[in-house]
């Protein structure tokens, strides 16, 4: 075998991604230095528990506890922060930052909460802040968004972003299951956490719109201006009804701007999708992600949105980024060149995110409480463009499932207020937007 450079790389975290990354950097090591000229050496990790059992046996003075030593070693110049939290994982990487290192991160939460710092350290110190492993998976969307379709503007990104949620909803869908039946199935399966409550009520797929929102607009957005909403409350009742109605649904990011009045709006939350659309069929633990830009059209992406090799794949394509950078053979990507300049755009007000809605209600069986529930929407101008009525698990109620037409937020946020003032109505109305993206 040929003598290469080596490249030293240190490991912060050795969990699932950390011991994917390992995994594969050994299986693919011939491949690698092929195709790099360089030979990537994970020459120190660092954990928590150094006594605690791994999948893998490291080499002797490789393990450590002390991730902060190996964002100071002088002798590692590329680290990968794959801990998770927002803590200590922030101090690490800023630390490597200062000195001028590559750091390789799939921590989405981190990004989203301190990617401004982050990224201005950078390039402060010489730095270079590599994240691809952060949004879908395995799916190379930073690659695609900061380099594939870098003449674009985009009006339109939208998609599946957590794996956990989808297999919920695959199989609450297929199973008519109920959510807590299918919850408990996917923690067994290891598909979901002990601690679901990040997946499910929308918060990690909110730290990824993040992320991709600054990709495509230069602006951070963060969570406390987007309208975030999980899958907890979604029954098979509604799978039923959407089947009937023609939809699908999904736990969706949905990224739009309209460049004319220069307005973004960043959501999470479950949407109704056309049966026959693309990002509607893709089920269990896959991740998908539609982009339309102004000049390319619509583009789609699809692949394993999570776990030990769909991530490890991401981290290694950003450490084989990193080894061309370090060797000079290849100018920035476009991932880590200077951030966009600040736009100009304003976050949209809720009179301008429009949609049609799904409304499901459960009323007192009695005669009138439609034209009353009719009255309250009509108020505010929210036209009803379907109902179905049946039973309710309740005694003495009923089921009500409304779509609307099109309307927007501010209206269909007083409208639910109206509802729920309503002595007729028993529970809080379940809303659901209905996705009429086109692809």
């Amino acid at each position: 075998m040929s003598s290469l450079p080596v490249l030293p790389l240190g490991l912060c975290g050795f969990g699932t991604v950390g011991q994917g990354v390992w995994q594969h950097l050994e299986a693919n090591r011939a491949l690698l230095r092929a195709r790099l000229g360089v030979d990537l050496r994970v020459t120190r990790v660092a954990v928590r528990d150094a006594r605690r059992r791994r999948d893998f046996r490291l080499p002797r003075g490789v393990l450590g506890t002390d991730p902060l030593a190996i964002a100071r070693d002088p002798a590692v110049p590329v680290v990968c922060e794959l801990m998770g939290g927002t803590g200590l994982a922030r101090e690490v990487t800023l630390a490597a930052l200062r000195l001028g290192k590559v750091v390789v991160s799939a921590n989405k939460a981190l990004i989203c909460e301190h990617g401004p710092e982050l990224l201005a350290t950078a390039r402060r110190h010489g730095g270079h802040f590599l994240f691809e492993a952060s949004v879908a998976g395995g799916i190379p969307i930073v690659k695609a968004l900061r380099e594939g379709l870098v003449a674009n503007r985009f009006p339109l990104i939208y998609g599946i972003l957590n794996g956990t949620c989808n297999y919920i909803l695959t199989q609450m869908e297929e199973r008519a299951a109920p959510y807590a039946e299918v919850l408990a199935e996917a923690k067994r399966l290891g598909y979901a956490e002990a601690d679901e409550s990040l997946d499910v009520e929308g918060w990690d797929t909110a730290h990824k719109a993040a992320v991709l929102a600054w990709l495509a607009h230069g602006v951070w957005v963060p969570t406390s201006r987007m309208i975030v909403e999980g899958i907890t409350r979604l029954t098979p009742t509604d799978f039923r009804q959407a089947a009937a109605l023609g939809y699908g649904i999904k736990l969706l990011a949905v990224i739009a701007r309209d460049h004319a009045r220069d307005e973004l709006s960043v959501r999470v939350h479950p949407t109704l999708l056309p049966v026959g659309s693309v990002i509607a069929r893709v089920s269990g633990v896959f991740n998908a992600v539609s982009v339309t830009g102004d000049v390319v059209g619509t583009t789609l992406y699809s692949g394993r949105g999570a776990g030990r090799d769909a991530t490890a794949s991401a981290v290694l394509a950003d450490l084989a980024d990193a080894a061309l950078l370090l060797r000079g053979d290849r100018p920035a990507p476009a991932a880590l060149a200077p951030a966009p300049a600040p736009s100009a755009c304003r976050p949209a007000p809720p009179e301008r995110i429009r949609s049609r809605y799904y409304v499901r209600l459960t009323v007192r069986d009695e005669p009138g409480v439609l034209a009353r529930i009719a009255s309250a929407m009509a108020r505010h101008r929210v036209s009803i463009a379907t109902v179905i009525q049946g039973p309710s698990e309740r005694a003495r109620a009923a089921s009500l499932v409304l779509t609307t037409h099109e309307s927007d937020e501010r209206a269909l946020g007083r409208t639910l207020r109206g509802l729920r003032a309503l002595a007729a109505v028993l529970e809080d109305p379940v809303l659901l937007r209905i996705g009429d993206f086109g692809a």
